[in-house]
This record gives C-alpha cells, sequence and structure tokens, in this order.
C-alpha cells in the first residue's frame, strides 16, 4: 500500500456543450475541493455526434487557471504533435504563473504520443505511426525540460510531468525517464503487471520509479474496484464528466470515498 495520499482528478470533457457550462462547472470542482481539473487536447468530439461543439485545451486550460484557486489542472493529455516542443514548455510555464497567483503554481503537463487521425489530418499534421510519434514525445520532453530551466522568469515549481499510455517497449520506458505521474486504464492485474515493467525500465534508466505516482480512469469502475486499484499502488483516479450538463452528484460520491482513504 502506498504512502501517498489518494487523489481525485475530474475531466472536464470539452465537447456537446457550451463554454460557460464549462466554466461554471470547473468553478464548481474547485469549490468542491477536488484535486485536479483535467480537459483532453483534442478539435473534434471523440464520441457523440462528430462534427458537435468542442473547445481548444491549453486556451482553456489557461481561462481555468485563472478563474480556479485550489485544484491543479492540466490536459489528459496533451498531444506532443500539435506544438512546436519549446512552445509547450514556454505554454506550460504561463499557465503555471497564472495559475500561481503569486504563489505556487498548480500546472500539470499531461502529455502523450497522439493516437486521434481526424485532428491530424484536419490540422495538418502528419499523422505518421505509432512508433514515430512515440519517438517523437521521447526527443521532445528533454527540450521541454530544457527551455523550462531557461525561461526568465522560470517556473513557480518543478511542473509535474504525466505521461498517458501504457505501451510496454516505449511508453512505460518515457514514463521511467521523464514522468511523476502515469496515468493508465488498467485493471489490477494489467497494473500489477504493467508496474513490473516500469519497474524493470526504471532499473535500466537509473531511476527508483516508486517516486511515479500512479493515475487510474474510474470509468465504471466501483468503489470496491477502485480499493484494489489502490492497494496495488494507484493514488490518483481521474472521473469523465459530459455535457451538455455536467453532473457532479457522482464527483460528490467519489470525493466522499477519497475523504475515507485520507
Amino acid at each position: 500500500m502506498t504512502s501517498r495520499p489518494v487523489r481525485l482528478g475530474v475531466q472536464l470533457r470539452p465537447q456537446h456543450t457550451s463554454y460557460e457550462r464549462i466554466r461554471d462547472a470547473a468553478a464548481e470542482l474547485d469549490a468542491l475541493g477536488v484535486d485536479v481539473i483535467f480537459n483532453w487536447d483534442h478539435f473534434f468530439p471523440l464520441y457523440g455526434e462528430p462534427d458537435g461543439l468542442h473547445f481548444e485545451s491549453w486556451t482553456m486550460l489557461a481561462a481555468i487557471a485563472e478563474q480556479t484557486t485550489h485544484a491543479e489542472l492540466g490536459a489528459l493529455v496533451n498531444c506532443n504533435s500539435y506544438r512546436n516542443a519549446n512552445l509547450q514548455a514556454d505554454m506550460a510555464r504561463t499557465i503555471d504563473h497564472i495559475s500561481a497567483k503569486g504563489g505556487t503554481g498548480r500546472f500539470i503537463f499531461g502529455t502523450g504520443s497522439g493516437w486521434f487521425e481526424r485532428d491530424y489530418d484536419e490540422y495538418g499534421y502528419e499523422f505518421g505511426t505509432v512508433g514515430g510519434r512515440l519517438d517523437a514525445l521521447a526527443d521532445a520532453l528533454p527540450i521541454i525540460r530544457d527551455r523550462w530551466s531557461r525561461l526568465n522568469p522560470a517556473p513557480t515549481r518543478d511542473i509535474p510531468i504525466l505521461i498517458g499510455g501504457g505501451g510496454e517497449k516505449k511508453t512505460l520506458r518515457i514514463v521511467a525517464q521523464h514522468a511523476d505521474i502515469w496515468h493508465s486504464f488498467a485493471d489490477v492485474p494489467t497494473l500489477e503487471h504493467k508496474l513490473g515493467v516500469l519497474a524493470a525500465h526504471g532499473e535500466a534508466v537509473g531511476r527508483d520509479v516508486r517516486e511515479v505516482e500512479i493515475s487510474v480512469e474510474i470509468r465504471e469502475r466501483t468503489m470496491q474496484q477502485a480499493d484494489e486499484l489502490h492497494a496495488v499502488g494507484a493514488t490518483l483516479f481521474t472521473l469523465g464528466l459530459d455535457g451538455p450538463e455536467f453532473d457532479m452528484a457522482p464527483v460528490r460520491e467519489w470525493l466522499s470515498w477519497r475523504d475515507g482513504h485520507r
């Protein structure tokens, strides 16, 4: 059992709703006491009406950073392909400062290699291959970290890096090298197996991966199943909310579960 505190993140999926409802939902989540507010980095809805209402991730995160006070925030996850690595670093640093309000920033740099082909095709990015996109992510992360070290002003803290994905050969090696948080959709047997793979990558790159916070998606899981995931190391649990109205009832239930583990 990990000694990390259990945390609850809520992803406001920026599709099929108005920005005003997203803004109000973010304010309510912050007031309720969720630990992290996420969105996602896509240009079109992932399900439902394919040409339905949808908003861009990073500009929204900057606005959420300004309007909230307590919750951390970030994309679950950013697509590395859509923006130059140095630009990503600068954008992250800027949102870090927006969220700090004179103190310590709350931005989490959640990132991944990208997968939604329509985004690539319609916005003019080369889709390439899974392996090529993962190689590009591996190349980008050292550039991002180096740029953070040279920006003026510097970030207010070491911006946490969250990496999403479960590929055992490349993704988990990138996690071992760079991540503060690893996000997956794994069930208990899968998580146990992949944590073993992650530990092996950590040994290969000279890092104790017990430093990495383990994040899992709640989806349709029961609280008993969440207990089982917690028992093998997960501490950040993420809940997705869809519009047009964002139902806060499950958020309150999972906050109560979280508080019972603190």
